[in-house]
């Protein structure tokens, strides 16, 4: 069985609705998995943006959410997560705002693509006290089971036409 990450919020390659961003309510999709690995102890989840800041010219990652150490046995994350809500034992690491939790899609200009990718790792991590992504993912290396990844995509509506 492989390793598959899903939202009831969106298909795969098809847009994000605007309740998920800075356009909306700025709140994070449910999301939902199937296919762990044997041997899983923890999962991490990380949400960024290749395309930044401009599609056409990307220069950056921009990094929307950081997760780690949500439960091996969790199936799912509710809409709305904030840190009053996470599973018991997960820790949220630092976004490209300079602050924990989820900050959804707000690109200035053209149509992004966002990249929500679930890892299951082999091990449950320590603390990292709000860890950047390259932390996180520094961290992970030679840990990580299986990854699986959906993608969204979203524009924002213009304005003044």
């Amino acid at each position: 069985m492989s390793f598959t990450l899903t939202s009831p919020a969106f298909a795969a390659d098809h847009d994000i609705p605007s309740d998920y961003t800075c356009e909306g309510g700025d709140v994070s999709p449910a999301l939902a998995w199937t296919g762990a690995p044997a041997g899983t102890k923890s999962l991490a989840l990380i949400v960024d943006d290749p395309d930044a800041p401009d599609p056409a010219a990307p220069k950056r990652t921009w990094v929307h959410w950081v997760l780690y150490n949500l439960p091996a046995d969790l199936k799912r994350l509710p809409e709305a997560l904030d840190r009053d809500s996470l599973p018991a034992g997960a820790l949220e690491g630092t976004n490209d705002w300079n602050r924990t939790g989820y900050g959804g899609p707000c690109p200035p200009v053209g149509r992004h693509r966002y990249f929500f990718k679930l890892y299951a790792l082999d091990v449950t991590l320590p603390d990292l006290n709000h860890p950047t992504k390259a932390a996180l993912e520094a961290v992970m290396a030679g840990h990580v089971l299986a990854k699986a990844e959906l993608v969204g995509k979203y524009q924002k509506a213009r304005t003044g036409e």
